[in-house]
Protein backbone atom coordinates (compact mmCIF):
# COMPACT_ATOMS: atom_id res chain seq x y z
CA UNK A 1 0.00 0.00 0.00
CA UNK A 2 1.15 2.91 -0.95
CA UNK A 3 0.07 6.74 -0.86
CA UNK A 4 0.66 9.65 -3.06
CA UNK A 5 0.71 12.77 -2.26
CA UNK A 6 0.48 16.03 -5.17
CA UNK A 7 -0.48 19.62 -5.38
CA UNK A 8 2.12 21.66 -3.16
CA UNK A 9 3.69 24.67 -3.70
CA UNK A 10 5.12 28.00 -3.16
CA UNK A 11 1.93 30.85 -3.08
CA UNK A 12 1.23 34.40 -1.99
CA UNK A 13 -0.31 34.77 0.84
CA UNK A 14 -4.14 34.87 0.05
CA UNK A 15 -3.63 32.88 -2.07
CA UNK A 16 -5.19 28.91 -2.80
CA UNK A 17 -3.83 25.18 -3.88
CA UNK A 18 -5.50 22.31 -3.59
CA UNK A 19 -3.77 18.99 -2.50
CA UNK A 20 -4.49 15.51 -3.38
CA UNK A 21 -3.46 12.05 -2.02
CA UNK A 22 -3.84 8.99 -3.35
CA UNK A 23 -3.94 5.20 -2.03
CA UNK A 24 -2.59 2.73 -4.48
CA UNK A 25 -1.74 -1.22 -3.74
CA UNK A 26 -4.09 -4.30 -2.09
CA UNK A 27 -6.31 -3.11 -0.02
CA UNK A 28 -9.84 -4.30 1.52
CA UNK A 29 -11.26 -1.03 2.66
CA UNK A 30 -9.93 2.50 3.78
CA UNK A 31 -11.15 4.02 7.10
CA UNK A 32 -10.65 7.80 8.18
CA UNK A 33 -8.25 9.90 6.13
CA UNK A 34 -6.65 12.99 7.07
CA UNK A 35 -3.91 15.96 6.44
CA UNK A 36 -1.54 16.38 8.55
CA UNK A 37 1.43 19.70 8.81
CA UNK A 38 4.90 19.80 10.42
CA UNK A 39 6.84 22.77 10.17
CA UNK A 40 10.35 23.06 11.35
CA UNK A 41 11.13 22.64 14.90
CA UNK A 42 7.78 21.73 15.27
CA UNK A 43 5.74 18.56 15.91
CA UNK A 44 3.07 17.40 13.84
CA UNK A 45 0.15 18.51 14.14
CA UNK A 46 -3.74 17.18 12.97
CA UNK A 47 -5.12 19.19 10.12
CA UNK A 48 -8.09 17.78 8.96
CA UNK A 49 -9.85 14.23 8.65
CA UNK A 50 -12.00 12.89 7.33
CA UNK A 51 -13.81 9.60 7.57
CA UNK A 52 -15.63 7.10 5.24
CA UNK A 53 -18.83 8.17 6.13
CA UNK A 54 -17.56 12.22 4.90
CA UNK A 55 -18.06 13.38 8.23
CA UNK A 56 -15.12 15.98 8.58
CA UNK A 57 -13.06 17.72 11.51
CA UNK A 58 -10.39 20.33 11.60
CA UNK A 59 -7.36 21.84 13.50
CA UNK A 60 -8.76 25.51 14.89
CA UNK A 61 -5.93 27.30 13.20
CA UNK A 62 -7.82 26.23 9.35
CA UNK A 63 -11.26 25.84 10.14
CA UNK A 64 -13.35 28.07 8.22
CA UNK A 65 -10.24 28.44 4.96
CA UNK A 66 -9.71 24.82 4.48
CA UNK A 67 -11.67 21.84 3.09
CA UNK A 68 -11.30 18.37 3.17
CA UNK A 69 -13.17 15.96 1.27
CA UNK A 70 -12.84 12.68 -0.43
CA UNK A 71 -13.91 10.36 -3.06
CA UNK A 72 -13.75 6.70 -1.91
CA UNK A 73 -14.11 5.42 -5.81
CA UNK A 74 -11.03 6.73 -6.54
CA UNK A 75 -9.16 6.30 -2.77
CA UNK A 76 -8.10 9.53 -2.79
CA UNK A 77 -8.32 12.41 -0.42
CA UNK A 78 -7.96 16.12 -1.46
CA UNK A 79 -7.44 19.19 0.87
CA UNK A 80 -8.51 22.61 -0.36
CA UNK A 81 -6.41 25.27 0.90
CA UNK A 82 -8.00 29.05 0.99
CA UNK A 83 -7.00 32.15 2.41
CA UNK A 84 -3.46 31.10 3.07
CA UNK A 85 -0.84 32.73 5.58
CA UNK A 86 2.73 32.71 5.94
CA UNK A 87 2.11 30.58 9.37
CA UNK A 88 0.52 27.56 6.96
CA UNK A 89 4.15 26.78 5.37
CA UNK A 90 4.92 23.49 6.58
CA UNK A 91 5.17 19.77 4.86
CA UNK A 92 2.03 18.15 4.51
CA UNK A 93 1.91 14.62 5.32
CA UNK A 94 -1.75 12.62 4.33
CA UNK A 95 -2.68 9.71 6.32
CA UNK A 96 -4.94 6.64 5.83
CA UNK A 97 -6.25 4.14 7.91
CA UNK A 98 -6.18 0.80 5.73
CA UNK A 99 -7.60 -2.75 6.07
CA UNK A 100 -5.56 -4.73 3.57
CA UNK A 101 -7.60 -7.78 4.49
CA UNK A 102 -11.33 -8.57 5.42
CA UNK A 103 -10.34 -9.95 9.15
CA UNK A 104 -7.32 -7.32 9.08
CA UNK A 105 -6.86 -4.77 11.81
CA UNK A 106 -6.54 -1.19 10.63
CA UNK A 107 -3.12 0.34 9.69
CA UNK A 108 -2.21 3.68 9.40
CA UNK A 109 -0.23 4.28 6.19
CA UNK A 110 1.38 8.06 5.42
CA UNK A 111 2.44 10.17 2.19
CA UNK A 112 5.71 11.22 1.57
CA UNK A 113 4.93 14.81 2.23
CA UNK A 114 4.60 17.61 0.33
CA UNK A 115 6.03 21.22 0.88
CA UNK A 116 3.75 24.21 0.67
CA UNK A 117 5.38 27.50 1.36
CA UNK A 118 3.04 31.01 1.55
CA UNK A 119 4.99 33.92 1.19
CA UNK A 120 4.25 37.19 2.97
Amino acid sequence: VQLQASGGGLVQAGGSLRLSCAASGNMFSINDMGWYRQAPGNERDLVAVVTSGGSTSYGDSVKGRFTISRDNAKKTVYLQMNSLKPEDTAAYYCNAAIRRHKFATYIDYWGQGTQVTVSS
